[in-house]
């Protein structure tokens, strides 16, 4: 009779996730995994397989923990620039306070992994456009709303978005600076309209929430 597994696969792949995350994938060693989750060698590769399989379950679990908080910092009924601007904010007070200083794990996988690991980058793009469908579904709100051009293009605009906030955690890697940030922040929103004058702006951290994880 098989022994009953003696440890929780979600955690052991959060742990994992942790892992690959600070090294980056060819740096983090089966020693690195092992050590982190608490597992053998012959145990690793009898739950998950391989260090790719691993990788692969360690993306899809990013993307499981990132996406809903994304949709409610979106769902917030605020204005479209506000909630995105509150978003930015999320963001950049992660960077500056040092775990976002990380990037983002689908981008940083994206950077890392060549064009031959195609399942993880498979995954990493599933991951992506999941973010991209989130702020697709918040400028179709604004949209009907009146905040935006009945005419504007809200996939090209929803792409635009996901790769500027994509940009703007990977400069948050080399300069993690409040103000610097603050600015790109406030450049990339100009594609939402003008500010509203009377709603804060990235910079304006009077009512801190929750952010994205890191």
């Amino acid at each position: 009779m098989a022994r009953p597994r003696t440890f929780e696969p979600d955690d052991a792949v959060d742990r994992a996730l942790d892992v690959f995350w600070s090294k980056g994938y060819e740096a983090t060693s089966l020693d690195d995994l092992c050590e982190a989750t608490g597992l053998s060698r012959s145990s690793l590769y009898a739950a998950f397989g391989s260090k790719k399989n691993l990788l692969l379950q360690s993306v899809a679990r990013y993307g499981e923990q990132r996406t809903p908080i994304i949709a409610k910092a979106l769902a917030q009924p605020l204005p479209l620039r506000q909630a995105f601007g509150r978003l930015a904010e999320q963001f950049i007070d992660q960077i500056v306070a040092g775990p976002g200083r990380r990037g983002c794990f689908f981008g940083n996988c994206a950077a890392e992994l060549p064009r031959s690991e195609r399942a993880a980058l498979a995954k990493v793009r599933e991951g992506l456009f999941a973010n991209e469908t989130l702020f697709h579904e918040a400028l179709v709100r604004g949209q009907q709303r009146g905040e935006l051009a009945a005419e504007a293009d809200l996939r090209a605009l929803a792409r635009y978005l996901t790769s500027a906030f994509q940009g703007l955690r990977l400069f948050g890697k080399v300069n993690p600076d409040r103000a610097v940030l603050t600015d790109i922040a406030n450049t990339m929103l100009q594609v939402l309209g003008p500010p509203d004058t009377n709603s804060p702006k990235p910079n304006d951290t009077t009512e801190p929430g929750q952010g994205p994880t890191s």
